[in-house]
């Protein structure tokens, strides 16, 4: 007796995909791949945005080291760029020296409105950076003391990126050197 090889109809229905069924899958699998693929430009843009906004927080952190260490009882300085600067006077006490000062958010921070003070900041170009930005660094002192002797200096200094891609909002940092 001979067996009979083959499939009945219930199994010849199970055996592979339909065209339907390939289309469908294709059409998933390509909107799938699709959105994936809009995130890795905007993964790139803001990689660059956070690049940027580190960078001007080191450049920042950096001025504002070398301006604490100078004593209060020099006016002038010089960074490690070459880059001369002045820290207010003897004479003036209890007021703004320098660049203008606002209010964001509550916090006293460098005005970038205007165009900046002579002697009170000055433009910093990254070499890294390929896009001919440039950091704009600015700062504003106010002095305590008496007849002459000044016994604190608040320090506020602003970075803001300028050119190359989207600028982004400056960076401040305030700090207080007293005796």
């Amino acid at each position: 007796m001979k067996k009979q090889i083959g499939y009945s109809r219930k199994q010849k229905r199970q055996l592979g995909f339909t065209l339907i069924e390939l289309m469908v899958s294709i059409m998933v699998l390509l909107i799938g791949v699709l959105a994936v693929a809009q995130l890795v430009p905007a993964a790139i843009f803001l990689n660059g945005q956070n690049r940027a906004d580190s960078s001007s927080m080191v450049y920042a952190q950096r001025e504002m080291d070398q301006l604490v260490e100078v004593p209060l009882t020099v006016f002038t300085f010089t960074d490690q760029q070459g880059n001369t600067g002045s820290l207010g006077n003897a004479a003036t006490f209890n007021a703004v020296v320098g660049n203008p000062v606002t209010t964001v958010s509550g916090r006293a921070a460098i005005n970038f409105a205007g165009a900046p003070v002579a002697n009170y900041g000055f433009y910093y170009h990254d070499p890294e950076d390929t896009s001919g930005a440039f950091y704009d660094v600015r700062w504003a002192v106010i002095s305590t003391g008496t007849a002459g002797n000044v016994t604190s200096r608040r320090i506020l200094l602003g970075v803001r990126k300028r050119g190359g891609d989207n600028p982004l909002l400056p960076v401040t940092l305030d700090t207080l050197v007293e005796k």
